[in-house]
C-alpha cells in the first residue's frame, strides 16, 4: 500500500508549467493542434464582419470545419511522427 502511495504521491510534485512542458515534448503535436484551433477560430471570428452576404450559419459551419480539419491533420501527422520515432527511427539492438 505505501509503494502504491509513493508513486501516486510523486506525481503531485509536479507543477503545471512543467507538466505542459513535459507533455508537450512527448507528444509535440498536441500544442500544435490547439494553438493552431484557436487562431483558426480568432481568425474567422475577426473576419465575421466582414462575411458580406453569407448566412451567419455558413460562416460559422465553415470556421469550425476549418479548425476541425485543422487539428485532425494534426493528428494524423502526429500519429504518423510517432510511429516513425518508434519503428524506423529506433535503433536496432
Amino acid at each position: 500500500m505505501s509503494s502504491d502511495a509513493d508513486v501516486s504521491l510523486s506525481s503531485y510534485d509536479e507543477d503545471h508549467g512543467s507538466k505542459l512542458i513535459r507533455k508537450a515534448r512527448e507528444a509535440p503535436f498536441v500544442p500544435t493542434g490547439m494553438a493552431g484551433f484557436a487562431t483558426i477560430v480568432a481568425y474567422r471570428l475577426y473576419k465575421l464582419k466582414s462575411r458580406g452576404n453569407t448566412k451567419m450559419s455558413v460562416h460559422l459551419i465553415h470556421m469550425c470545419m476549418a479548425a476541425q480539419g485543422f487539428v485532425v491533420g494534426t493528428m494524423t501527422l502526429g500519429m504518423g511522427y510517432s510511429m516513425y520515432r518508434e519503428f524506423w527511427a529506433k535503433p536496432k539492438p
